[in-house]
């Protein structure tokens, strides 16, 4: 996935696990379609967690993931004023997400990335 984006928004977080099923269906088939939908939203992308090992300083290394979020989706932006529209506003607030699905979320992380280069 290219990332032509000035902007990027990082939302992760966990569930718990007895809503597990329901976030995922949830996310892939009503929050995802509803932001994706907002004007200003280029895309949006989700992902999983996974473990990490890599090398640094010539060994190999698993890096723990701390409290890193076990989910995360990136949403690419035209601009930082898209989260404060009123269309993003109604978007986040449709279908099942906050009765079904945000009450059962923790561990909630939101960063805005601004393209360097």
């Amino acid at each position: 996935m290219p990332i032509d984006a000035n902007y990027v928004l990082s939302a992760g977080m966990d569930v718990t696990p007895e809503a597990e099923a329901t976030f995922n269906d949830v996310y892939d088939t009503e929050h995802v379609p509803n932001l994706g939908s907002v004007p200003g939203v280029l895309s949006v992308v989700r992902f999983e967690r996974t473990e990490l090992r890599m090398s640094i300083g010539g060994q190999v290394l698993a890096v723990p993931p701390g409290d890193t979020p076990r989910y995360t989706a990136f949403y690419e932006l035209e601009s930082p004023e898209v989260l404060t529209s009123r269309e993003w506003a109604e978007a986040i607030e449709q279908g099942r997400w906050p009765a079904e699905v945000r009450p059962h979320t923790l561990n909630r992380k939101h960063v805005l990335l601004r393209r360097m280069v």
